[in-house]
């Protein structure tokens, strides 16, 4: 390159140069103390900047809304957890674990000291493979009934063999049957309880059961009869030389009009429990009868009956 190539380049670089410095000499940037900065430009109009700094202002508002809101939360998650972990006896609010646990209490003193309430399952040769299903279903509803109870039974299964149908369909309906607190046991229950002390409930009975007796075994007959089989229970109980006794229906209650005249003293043994169960926290078998009978079965309270419940 010659000098007056040189000389004709360094001119062009020079005039890039002062139009670069011109174009920043059009722009400044302001520095705001607390918005940040904003970028003006003074070929065009003020409300660029101002459009930026209305933005500006309207997020830090949403941010400030948004921790706000967070601490509120926070606040109530903290009250929600607090009143969640009273375990004070006399609130009514209990943890699951706390319930739990005092029902665990209860039922383990039934076990020692509290009346004694049997369910017999040796009759499952006659019963099909869904009336065995059904009957596994009652013994999930009896337990729950025992376990909500201020007073619960000591309930035994006897007559329950762990190869049967009956135990492998209680294992498959109810969830922690191993766990439940009650004893289950392959005996017969006329081999585990001395005959004297036993009280067989069945529907075929004469005698109505008046009171309940602690030192007694009151023992449920476990059958779900749909073929309607007669006086499977009351035959056994009979054979075996034991008394029994049958839920006195017959002198609280009487037999209302239906359609279908139908009318039935059969029961599942989780309803004759539910009874049972009225019975001795009432000691009313009007009131024990009159919650406890399904309406179903065509009966109802006497007059005289409902007379004595308000009293």
């Amino acid at each position: 390159m010659d000098k007056k190539d040189e000389s004709v380049g360094l001119h062009l670089h020079s005039k890039d140069e002062s139009k670069i410095s011109e174009m920043l000499d059009l722009l400044h940037i302001d520095f705001e103390s607390e918005t940040g900065r904003t970028i003006s430009l003074e070929t065009g109009d003020s409300a660029c900047s101002k459009n930026v700094m209305r933005k500006q202002r309207n997020w830090e508002k949403r941010l400030a809304t948004k921790k706000s809101k967070r601490k509120a939360e926070k606040l109530r998650r903290k009250l929600r957890h607090a009143e969640q972990s009273r375990t004070d006896v006399d609130s009514p609010q209990h943890s699951k674990r706390f319930v739990k646990v005092i029902t665990k209490e209860r039922l383990m003193e039934a076990r020692l000291a509290g009346p004694k309430l049997c369910v017999d399952l040796s009759m499952t040769d006659c019963m099909s493979p869904k009336e065995i299903s059904r009957l596994a279903s009652q013994i999930r509803r009896l337990y729950g009934s025992n376990r909500k109870a201020a007073r619960p039974f000591h309930l035994v299964l006897t007559d329950m063999q762990e190869d049967g149908l009956l135990f492998q369909e209680c294992l498959r309906m109810n969830d922690g049957f191993l766990d439940y607190v009650m004893d289950i046991t392959a005996e017969s229950c006329m081999e585990l309880f001395p005959r004297d002390n036993v009280v067989y409930l069945t529907p075929d009975a004469e005698e109505a059961l008046e009171t309940m007796d602690t030192d007694k075994v009151y023992i449920l007959g476990g059958l779900v009869d749909e073929s309607v089989q007669k006086k499977i229970s009351y035959l056994k109980a009979r054979a075996n030389g034991v008394c029994t006794a049958r839920l006195p229906i017959d002198e609280y209650m009487v037999k209302k009009s239906n359609q279908k005249n139908f009318h039935s003293k059969i029961l599942a043994i989780n309803q004759v429990f539910d009874i049972l169960l009225l019975f001795c926290d009432t000691g009313s078998w009007a009131q024990a009868l009159g919650a406890g009978m399904p309406p179903g079965k065509g009966y109802m309270i006497t007059l005289e009956s409902a007379a004595e419940m308000q009293l």
